[in-house]
């Protein structure tokens, strides 16, 4: 990405729904050690309280959550909804079970604009969790998780609305497993906070106290740190040296190391992948011995200070290739050839660092197959696949599911967001015109709020953690502290250009934390 161009713990965007009575709700009825009836398909349609099912609604309006036609598989779901507001909860009560951790695995849809919607495992004998529902316009059914820790041989499977007149959901397709969820890396891409640091930029805890951004997003969940490497920048950030400076703070406070090499001297991305001027005149096979000499040099010198870094991009975005013309997708074998030498560089440096390949619009399925079908095919050796998702650019949130669950059928591989951000306003901050500076720009379900940035980056980490077979890895948030600091914008040869990004940033324009940042937490 560049500028030139889970679970909900209790707090105001997953409100506890009929907070005074779902502690006593009944538990005698339908117990049973598995579920029952978790496709809906027993009695039929237009059944209120499926079979199985309890329903509950403080104000009796049960009848807001019944079956009908239409399920994922087979031929009814569940579904809640009314012509009048309403609150309501299916549940099912399992007893009899072995203590452990137990996942809750749903396929759901949703209008949005609930107060809130969610699956919740409670009464389970540890702390409650849910997890929120997406919006679906378009009607694709997401697929969702969430696990808990049984510690008293039952618990609660609960499906939550409180709605606004005419908001629906639909749910198909439970399952109650033992197993556990969660995604590992919960990371942010600060390739530019050194330079806003240097140019007088703050940031603050929630409490209004300066503090330093690292520690602020440490304290708020994020476990990994990305950083570019560009070859001669203009600027002097993002080389080597600036690289070693910020990769020793990351290590210092326990974080993971991501390490993304845009093999330029500047922004790499699907419309330009410029070589380094030094290499300009280079012939392919000279190019071949930059590739792993640069990538070599910087990884070495990261391992010989103590901070090797734990993963590697080869290359940043890379849907058209690298170093064009001659490591374009019009020459795979080219780009093949060059791609391999900085994976055998890496890992020559250290064999447990994780090798990615990474391409933009995590939306495009038959996108990325044809070009990591290519790579295969050609004997690129990685280890993960890494997508960039930005749901204002590339589709809806199922889109990015099916790319990420093809991604790691297919190719057997983990698979992470690289870079993913959303608006949590529309005001702009500095002299350039933001990114995303207009209600037409946001994706549908999601207003450029604070509570809409938080509710954006939790959905995209619930997609990722519901990758099949433990294979979702994580997500980084891209640039959250590229807040308005005046030389400190896009273009590293004009020291004048401004951001266009402080409105996705996860600090706002008091330097505070939005609420956004809280999710970096999700496990």
């Amino acid at each position: 990405m560049h500028q030139g161009i889970k679970r909900a713990l209790v707090g105001a965007a997953a409100t506890l729904l009929l907070t005074t009575t779902a502690a006593a709700l009944p538990t005698t009825a339908n117990a049973a050690s598995t579920l029952t009836n978790a496709g809906f398909e027993t009695g039929g349609a237009a059944t209120a309280t499926p079979t199985g099912w309890s329903t509950y609604s403080a104000a009796g309006q049960n009848s807001a959550s019944y079956t009908e036609a239409g399920g994922r598989s087979g031929s009814y779901r569940l579904t809640h909804w009314a012509s009048t507001a309403y609150k309501v909860e299916t549940y099912q009560y399992l007893s009899g079970l072995t203590n452990g951790t137990y996942t809750l695995s749903a396929w759901v849809r949703s209008s949005g604009g609930q107060n809130s919607a969610y699956l919740a495992l409670r009464n389970c004998g540890s702390t409650e969790q849910r997890t929120d529902l997406p919006p679906t316009p378009n009607g694709a059914w997401i697929h969702l998780v969430t696990s808990v820790k049984v510690t008293g041989a039952q618990c609660t499977v609960s499906i939550n609305s409180d709605a606004n007149a005419g908001n629906w959901l639909n749910v198909d397709d439970l399952t109650f497993t033992s197993g556990t969820t969660g995604v590992t890396a919960r990371g942010v891409d600060v390739s530019t906070l050194k330079k806003s640091e240097d140019r007088g930029g703050t940031y603050k805890y929630a409490n209004g106290t300066t503090g330093d951004a690292l520690s602020i997003l440490k304290a708020n969940g994020a476990n990994y740190v990305r950083l570019k490497v560009w070859v001669n920048p203009a600027d002097g950030y993002n080389d080597k040296a600036r690289v070693l400076t910020m990769a020793q703070r990351a290590k210092a406070l326990g974080m993971g190391l991501l390490i993304d090499f845009h093999y330029s001297d500047s922004w790499a991305d699907p419309g330009k992948q410029n070589k380094p001027a030094a290499w300009s005149g280079y012939t392919l096979d000279q190019l071949k011995s930059a590739v792993y000499n640069h990538t070599y040099d910087v990884l070495n010198a990261l391992k010989a200070q103590g901070t090797t870094a734990d993963m590697v991009q080869i290359g940043n975005e890379i849907n058209a290739g690298i170093l064009w013309s001659e490591g374009s997708t019009s020459n795979w074998g080219n780009l093949a050839a060059l791609l391999t030498q900085g994976a055998n560089a890496a890992k020559a440096v250290s064999g447990s660092t994780k090798v990615a390949l990474h391409l933009a619009n995590g939306g495009d399925d038959a996108g990325a197959r044809t070009f990591y079908d290519n790579a295969v095919a050609r004997g690129v050796p990685f280890d993960l696949i890494g997508l960039s998702y930005y749901g204002y650019w590339h589709g809806a949130l199922s889109d990015l599911q099916t790319t990420l669950d093809d991604m790691a059928s297919r190719y057997g591989k983990q698979v992470f967001v690289a870079e993913t951000a959303y608006a949590f306003t529309l005001a702009n901050n500095d002299s350039l015109e933001n990114n995303v500076a207009y209600s037409s720009q946001l994706v549908a379900g999601y207003p450029a709020t604070q509570a809409g940035q938080a509710a954006n980056l939790r959905d995209v980490m619930n997609v990722v953690e519901a990758v099949p077979n433990g294979k979702g890895l994580g997500v980084f948030y891209w640039e959250p502290t590229w807040t308005a600091v005046a030389g400190n914008g896009w273009d590293p040869t004009d020291a004048t250009s401004a951001d266009a990004w402080e409105n996705q940033a996860l600090f706002d324009y008091t330097n505070k934390p939005t609420g956004a940042m809280a999710w970096l937490n999700h496990r």
